[in-house]
């Protein structure tokens, strides 16, 4: 049976091989395609002799929610981002709490056209800062993600990507180039836990981490959800805080989720607060100065503290900011000590609202 023809835009990373197949070189898997195939991802797929994005101009929605929500604490505090993602993933996680959008294969699912330009120009329009790649990894849609960081660039609108960060060194160069920040999901410590539960491998993870940390200039923050008897043992907590310490160093935010039942883990109980918050302590006590519990009712662990006199910074009640104690140049009003971050000279005042947008078909001109 012939293969159907596959429609989208000519990808970038990728090479032939000997026996005729072409390998994607965008990620860690390195899918080996005949014609019409398709990578694990399920959006980069093989036509005729190129590989080809199914998804560029295609999203699952846009939504403005605030910076917070991706997560991140110390990159424009209370400013609103218009997010959005695709369809597909090139992790497998059993745990996904975003499976409806990652693991889609219909692309009934993709309900919003929509052009680089006409995105840039929605979030200028919207008062957004910034422009958000996730609900599904950016790395999968690079060439879509990168044209949209190119347009908003024009526009002076930010961007950030939320991902898994298990992409391949030369694109993850390309990739990164174009973002102004990222949350990285480190989802957990161990070779076994990525290979069990994620179908991939630690070691390009914390490759991407030391990469942003070291060789760019993007505002990084670290995400682990904590699942009950996988990932949450005091000793995995602790060597993952211990390498972020000593490998990223000591002013790199990092965020402990909560998990919810969903997807192929559905029997797998939440995560008890108690459990976040000694993470929290475990991973302060490894000299981290910025550690955050996320998915549960927290203010004292989601408020951001002095790291020299302990002051309250930036309050916080969920998504709601309660508290501003920076001073202009981000440091501390009480001791002069900076804080790690991009900040301005006043917080945003978007709070917990989320708005659904719908894109312009046609893009305003600059």
């Amino acid at each position: 049976m012939d293969q159907p023809v596959l429609h989208g835009v000519a990808a970038r990373y990728w090479h032939r091989l000997d026996d005729g197949r072409l390998q994607c070189d965008v990620c860690p898997r390195y899918c080996k395609l005949h014609e019409g195939q398709r990578g694990l991802c399920f959006v980069r797929g093989r036509r005729g002799d190129e590989i080809v994005l199914t998804t560029h101009g295609r999203s699952s929605g846009f939504c403005i929610d605030p910076i917070e929500k991706k997560p991140l604490n110390h990159f424009l505090p209370g400013t609103p981002v218009l997010s959005f993602g695709t369809a597909g993933c090139n992790l497998t996680c059993k745990f996904c709490q975003n499976w409806d959008i990652s693991k889609a294969r219909a692309f009934d699912r993709l309900q919003d056209i929509a052009v680089p330009e006409a995105i840039a120009e929605a979030a200028r329009a919207s008062g957004c800062r910034s422009v958000a790649f996730t609900y599904n990894d950016p790395v999968i849609f690079l060439e879509y993600a990168v044209d949209v960081a190119q347009a908003c660039r024009k526009r002076g609108i930010r961007t950030v990507a939320v991902s898994a960060g298990y992409i391949a060194p030369a694109p993850r160069a390309e990739f990164f180039r174009h973002m102004d920040a990222a949350n990285i999901d480190l989802k957990g410590f161990t070779e076994g836990f990525y290979k069990s539960l994620c179908s991939g491998t630690l070691a390009a993870v914390l490759d991407t981490l030391a990469y942003l940390r070291h060789e760019t200039g993007v505002w990084l923050e670290i995400t682990t959800l904590l699942i009950p008897g996988e990932n949450d043992s005091p000793a995995e907590v602790e060597a993952l805080s211990r390498w972020v310490m000593d490998q990223l160093g000591p002013d790199v935010p990092l965020h402990f989720t909560a998990f919810h039942p969903d997807w192929k883990m559905r029997d797998t109980p939440p995560t008890p607060p108690a459990t976040l918050r000694a993470a929290r302590r475990i991973a302060q006590a490894a000299g981290l100065r910025y550690v955050y519990t996320g998915n549960i009712h927290d203010p004292a662990g989601q408020t951001t503290y002095c790291h020299a006199c302990r002051t309250s910074l930036i309050g916080r009640d969920g998504y709601d900011l309660t508290e501003w104690r920076l001073a202009a140049d981000g440091c501390c009003r009480a001791c002069g000590t900076p804080c790690a971050g991009v900040f301005e000279a006043m917080h945003g005042h978007w709070g917990g609202r989320r708005r659904p947008v719908t894109i312009a078909a046609h893009p305003v001109p600059l």
